[in-house]
């Protein structure tokens, strides 16, 4: 039976594009993205709002998941970081864990054939 891994990336939002197209470049298809708050080492910032200074402590981020083969993981994370990459803090993270099963509804196929 094939391994498979599921990539949640948390990203900055203008990077979606870029991270979509090297993914696309990698021959990686199909993702969920959602919209996401958070913070890391940026521990937000400082506001000021009527004249009144304030924290804001989660700043927006995209979170994007998808699943692929093993054989697939190097690239897809290779496009991820190369896409999202701006080299200044909070550029986000990635995380990898490992699926034990898929199946795609309409047809019932299971595993790396329904991702």
């Amino acid at each position: 039976m094939h391994q498979m891994k599921k990539i949640e990336a948390v990203i900055k939002p203008f990077k979606l594009e870029d991270v979509k197209d090297a993914l696309q470049e990698a021959g990686i298809q199909g993702m969920s993205v959602a919209e996401v708050k958070g913070f890391g080492r940026q521990k937000g910032h400082t506001e000021v709002y009527r004249g009144a200074e304030y924290t804001v402590d989660f700043l927006p981020k995209l979170k994007l998941e998808l699943v692929v083969a093993d054989g697939q993981l190097d690239s897809a994370v290779a496009a991820i970081i190369r896409g999202a990459k701006t080299g200044k803090i909070g550029d986000g993270k990635i995380f990898v864990s490992q699926v034990d099963e898929a199946i795609r509804i309409r047809t019932e196929e299971r595993g790396e054939a329904a991702v």
